[in-house]
């Protein structure tokens, strides 16, 4: 696992190696940096395998082409003898050779051949292209942005901020986005000339006609994106329910023996949940030994897992350490943000960061159950469709009213139905004038018309109308490159590697998507509600405390933290509002903060505000 940058244009040499410096953490065993024609590409090394020969940026054997990858390919074992059975030689053990030699025998074809998380990019010295790519469902993450100086494509956005030459200007669509979903939905980020690639994509830039590399000319590249892979409806009928549990045991059992080759110390993260007793499970079975698993111990009632944890390290006879919750002090959430290279509202990033430092003490690589509610059908909302919000006389009276102006806006939410209720309920702020989703209550009039608070679900319909009628099949794979990717994927990235820890998600494979995916949604839901297929597994292999128990979500009980620990920073934030953030509605940002001393009003919308206020401090953004 590693940090990449690549940077074409005369504007950033001069800070390249400044903006290098931001991804160290993220590889903390090497950084190296290559020319390689009018491109400059660098590296910060997280070593897993092939210690010594996996070394980067890498060329290729003849030099016109050179990569910096991120990322692991699971097969890369497989690809590699059918590239010696093609003619190709190998001079390291190294998945990054398997990956451009790859690319050198397959072209971007290449992607579509590759198990695992990636994302990386080539230089063609030659013709002076670059080809970037990131893996199936973003797993790894990837940002590029086209100046009038040139192209810059790194791991993270911190770079871009170390480019004295590249704009810092608010993007205000990026910031609805946020407000709405907690985090920046591809391809849109909180900065307007810093795009993600988003899941399952490759780009292609090649330099304008007349623009190549004349000192104090201004490269202008022609940019193509296309989707390298896409979400697939089903194509079968439920199949034999004790055949379909059989198969992905033996599946699971599989991905995850693949994803424990490594030359350095492996773990697991251990929440006490189904999804990742599961894969500590796998691991057993496997014969990962010394087995090492880790959790956080909360101390407040309702959050604590800790016990179901132990009782699942217990049975696999796991070396087991324990991250007590109250160590998650003001100055540890503090730490934990400044490590966000864009804000994410998800509190369960500041355990997740917690638990990452722990783990890094002992391991290099820690597998976890990330993924497990996106592709089996784990949470709730997978239960509502469209038809479950029906229409009636009375709701489209009401909106009849409402557009007339004949009822108060406040009333607005009882007036939706079918999909417009249904979205309605995804979503913190958004289109909603008058009601308390209003995203309109919390900007600034001059910046209202730019976020275009009428767009915010065009993304998440747009996904889900592929996918059919919002039923349960639309939902979860709207969510798959959504909440799965922006968020939770996010979350575990960058809270692992702002310690320079791996992170794997064997439920993500290939092979498990590619099955489950296959299938009807339903197969996923029994009358004890979502996940039926990881219930049974569970059932089959885990203690009976982890799987008859209530879902339990990994999170962090805010209202006692904003009552308490965290309540002198969050007023901190909440202050400094108007000077970080003019284009707020400091008001309205008061009445919510005041809300929430009194532990009332909406305790995750707050958290919402304080993170972006706190990133915004280090990262100034013009409107």
């Amino acid at each position: 696992m590693c940090g990449i940058l690549l940077a074409i244009g005369d504007g950033f040499r001069a800070s390249f190696d400044d903006a290098l410096g931001t991804l160290n953490s993220r590889g903390p065993d090497a950084r190296e940096t290559l020319a390689h024609g009018d491109a400059l590409l660098g590296h910060a090394r997280l070593a897993v395998i092939d210690i010594v020969g996996g070394r980067q940026p890498m060329t290729s054997v003849n030099g016109r082409l050179a990569m910096v990858y991120n990322g692991e390919i699971y097969n890369f074992s497989i690809l590699r003898r059918e590239l010696e059975a093609a003619g190709h030689a190998f001079s390291t053990r190294s998945d990054s050779e398997v990956l451009l030699t790859g690319f050198m025998h397959w072209g971007e074809a290449v992607v579509e051949k590759l198990d695992g998380m990636f994302a990386f990019a080539i230089h063609d010295r030659e013709d002076g292209s670059v080809f970037i790519a990131r893996d199936r469902l973003g797993i790894k993450p990837l940002f590029w942005g086209e100046h009038v100086g040139g192209l810059v494509v790194a791991s993270t956005l911190s770079p871009f901020f170390a480019f004295p030459a590249f704009p810092k200007k608010l993007d205000a669509e990026g910031l609805r986005d946020y407000l709405a979903f907690q985090t920046p939905l591809a391809p849109r980020t909180l900065v307007r000339d810093i795009k993600a690639l988003p899941p399952g994509a490759c780009l292609r830039w090649k330099v304008g006609a007349g623009s190549l590399c004349i000192p104090g000319n201004p490269l202008r590249g022609q940019v193509t994106v296309r989707q390298w892979w896409t979400i697939p409806d089903a194509t079968e009928k439920a199949p034999d329910r004790e055949a379909l549990v059989a198969e992905t045991d033996n599946l699971l059992a599989q991905v995850v023996k693949d994803q424990l080759v490594a030359d350095v110390p492996l773990g697991a993260f251990l929440s006490g949940g189904i999804d990742s007793s599961l894969v500590v499970h796998y691991m057993a079975e496997a014969g990962a030994r010394p087995l090492k698993t880790f959790s956080v111990r909360f101390a407040e009632a309702g959050f604590d897992e800790s016990p179901h944890a132990r009782a699942v390290a217990e049975r696999y006879g796991t070396e087991h350490h324990v991250l007590d919750a109250p160590e998650l002090t003001a100055d540890t959430l503090a730490a934990a943000l400044a490590d966000l290279d864009q804000p994410l509202a998800d509190p369960a990033y500041i355990p997740t960061w917690a638990l990452s430092r722990l783990t890094r003490q002992h391991v290099t690589v820690a597998l976890s159950g990330d993924g497990g509610d996106e592709l089996f059908g784990g949470y709730p909302r997978f239960l509502d469709s469209a038809d479950r919000f029906p229409d009636s006389i009375g709701k489209r009276m009401l909106r009849g009213l409402l557009r007339h102006g004949l009822a108060p806006a406040s009333l607005r939410r009882r007036a939706l139905a079918g999909p417009d209720l249904l979205l309605y309920r995804h979503v913190e702020l958004g289109d909603y004038p008058g009601s308390r989703k209003d995203v309109r209550r919390y900007l600034a009039p001059e910046i209202i018309r730019a976020a275009r608070p009428q767009a915010t679900l065009e993304l998440w319909r747009e996904l889900a109308s592929r996918h059919g009628c919002y039923d349960r099949a639309a939902l979860l794979r709207a969510d798959l490159w959504t909440y799965l990717s922006e968020n939770c994927l996010v979350k575990t990235d960058r809270a692992s590697m702002a310690h320079g820890l791996e992170v794997r998600v064997p439920l993500l494979a290939n092979a498990i998507q590619d099955r489950m995916l296959q299938l009807p949604a339903d197969v996923h839901f029994d009358a004890a509600g979502g996940k039926s297929i990881l219930r049974a597994l569970a059932r089959r292999h885990l203690p009976e405390t982890v799987w008859n128990r209530e879902k339990h979500g990994f999170s962090v009980p805010l209202r006692a933290n904003f009552a308490g620990a965290w309540r002198d920073w969050g007023e901190a934030q909440v202050a400094a509002a108007s000077r970080r953030a003019p284009w707020l509605a400091k008001q309205a940002l008061d009445a919510l903060w005041q809300e929430t001393l009194r532990g009332r009003g909406n305790m995750r919308l707050m958290y919402t505000f304080a993170v972006l206020l706190a990133w915004l401090e280090k990262h100034a953004l013009e409107a």
